[in-house]
């Protein structure tokens, strides 16, 4: 490499990292083994029988050789959890007990395949797939650019137990940019039948980021030029706005979403992107809290847990993309959301 160009690298590097280096660095208790082409987004699957034994889960971005590659809390990754050959694999979430009989339930993980407008089905911990190849999603939408499915996340009803799952989009209208399928399991199969489309769009860059509430029915969304908007998880409760929040906390992009619940309390983190950081809101309140520099660059999906995970993630666990082809495992105490 000439001169010139260490210079450029260096000099991108520097900027890159400006904002963040005004806040303390946070280190990651574990840094994962890089994964071929392009991170996007994680997803933590809990064991119960054995919380050491979890798994994240996390998007290798490619169109031809893509994949959703498995790790260990030691972030290794497990290639026999792995899944390659997948045609540019945006966002991935997980869900437990789904119903594929009246005597038989699975964890399920989901994740988009953008090149082949759909989105991908498997059980989970053993991986097997759960939707003859993939379920097609935006299917009345004429133009291709508005096919192309990005973020997922899943949705338990607490009352009925049913799981449904929304889907954002690399393009779409200003109202209606999400579609909600819910996952049905019979005798013929398992089908992704459309419930709903919903979700205000600002028309400025796009929406990607998603996550559900279980317990309170809340869904949010990264309009990224604007703010995180918040509706109604179930249908049945109305597809009006609820609310439209944070924007003025962020540099550029609002990006990934992860919710950390506890008993008596509640926190969105959110990655802002361009300024290398999170901001952390009242989950009750929508109000910002703080910022926090967790050492990644450019995150777009992040994932959480407030469960403990043996001896390495005792108060829980906090993962994020990182745009070195990686992903960072903090130990959530060192966010200190419960001060």
């Amino acid at each position: 490499m000439n001169k010139i160009k260490v210079n450029l690298v260096f000099g991108i590097t520097v900027l890159l990292l400006s904002c963040a280096a005004k806040l303390p660095e946070i280190v990651a208790t574990t840094v994962t083994e890089k994964t071929p082409h392009d991170t996007d987004d994680p997803a933590i699957w809990i064991n119960k029988d054995n919380p050491e034994a979890s798994i994240v889960f996390g998007t290798d971005k490619d169109e031809i050789n893509g994949g959703v590659y498995a790790f260990n809390l030691d972030g290794k990754i497990i290639k026999e959890k792995s899944i390659t050959n997948i045609s540019y694999p945006n966002n991935v979430d997980v869900a437990y007990g789904f119903k594929l009989n009246d005597s038989t339930t699975t964890d399920i993980m989901v994740f988009s395949e953008r090149e082949k407008h759909q989105i991908r089905l498997f059980s989970v911990p053993d991986m097997t797939p759960l939707d003859n190849g993939g379920f097609k999603v935006f299917e009345d939408e004429t133009n291709v650019e508005m096919k192309r499915p990005m973020g997922v996340a899943l949705y338990k009803n607490p009352e009925t137990g049913h799981i449904s799952v929304f889907i954002s989009r690399k393009n779409g209208p200003s109202k209606g940019y999400l579609y909600q399928y819910e996952l049905v399991s019979d005798s013929l199969g398992i089908k992704a039948n459309l419930l709903r489309k919903l979700g205000a769009f600002s028309g400025q860059k796009e929406i990607e980021a998603i996550a559900v509430d279980h317990e309170t029915g809340f869904v949010y969304y990264s309009d990224e030029g604007v703010g995180i908007r918040k509706y109604h998880a179930n249908p049945t409760k109305g597809d009006v706005e609820i609310a439209l929040f944070g924007g003025e906390h962020f540099k550029d992009d609002v990006e990934g979403i992860a919710i950390a619940k506890y008993k008596d309390r509640g926190y969105l983190i959110v990655s802002n992107q361009q300024a290398h950081t999170f901001n952390i809101f009242n989950l009750e309140t929508n109000t910002f809290i703080k910022e926090l520099n967790l050492g990644t660059i450019e995150t777009d999906g992040c994932d959480v847990t407030t469960v403990p995970l043996g001896s390495k993630f005792p108060n829980g666990l906090f993962v994020s993309m990182n745009d070195e082809m990686n992903f960072f495992f903090h130990d959530l105490a060192k966010l200190k959301l419960v001060e």
